[in-house]
């Protein structure tokens, strides 16, 4: 019987991953065209910026690239595995955002410069404060905001968060000693805390 030639079947997709994993760049298109929309779906229902959601596909891709010897099929598919750094992309872009918001939020509240005005040198402490704590973890973060930004006392955190105050000294403490170490790093003199910095109440 003849008739049209048939095309040439797909390769599957253990024979992508294998040619993926031993770094043939025809993969990496083929990966793409075959499993990019599904990186791009799950960076898209998370992300509400479309732009956001189409740089976290090609980083997801970037870094499953350059990463590729790690991939191991005996562990799961290859979709699979890039869905999981799209994931891990997209809580970067996450926090990569907020802490972008919380920069540009400190800059709004700063007031008009007027003669006579802020000094500069307290203009910069507080955006340096700002960016070292969205370096934080979210518990100490939270705490020395509140302490730095609505100048709450310990015992105010504690009634506001529910959380123990005991708790409250040792997220503040501890976010304390991270900032000073990294301004330590940077080379900032030692001297007086940035105005509003929380001390010890």
């Amino acid at each position: 019987m003849t008739g049209v030639p048939r095309q040439p079947e797909p390769p599957g997709d253990d024979e992508l991953a294998e040619r993926f994993r031993a770094g043939e760049e025809a993969a990496l298109r083929e990966a793409y065209d075959r499993y990019g929309r599904a990186v791009l779906h799950l960076a898209s229902t998370t992300l509400a910026n479309r732009s956001d959601a189409e740089d976290v596909t090609q980083a997801t891709f970037v870094a499953a690239w350059l990463g590729r010897e790690t991939f191991d099929p005996t562990k799961g598919s290859l979709v699979g595995w890039l869905l999981g750094i799209g994931r891990r992309k997209v809580v970067d872009r996450i926090r990569a955002v907020a802490r972008e918001t919380r920069v540009v939020e400190t800059v709004k509240q700063l007031p008009e410069p007027v003669p006579g005005g802020p000094d500069p040198d307290a203009v910069v402490d507080r955006l340096v404060v700002a960016d070292e704590l969205a370096r934080l973890p979210d518990d100490q973060r939270r705490m020395l905001e509140l302490a730095f930004y609505d100048d709450l006392t310990h015992q105010q955190i504690a009634t506001v968060t529910g959380v123990p105050l005991g708790t409250v000294k040792s997220h503040i403490r501890r976010g304390m000693q991270s900032l000073k170490r990294r301004w330590e790093v940077d080379g900032v003199p030692p001297g007086p805390r940035p105005a509003g910095l929380p001390g010890t109440r």
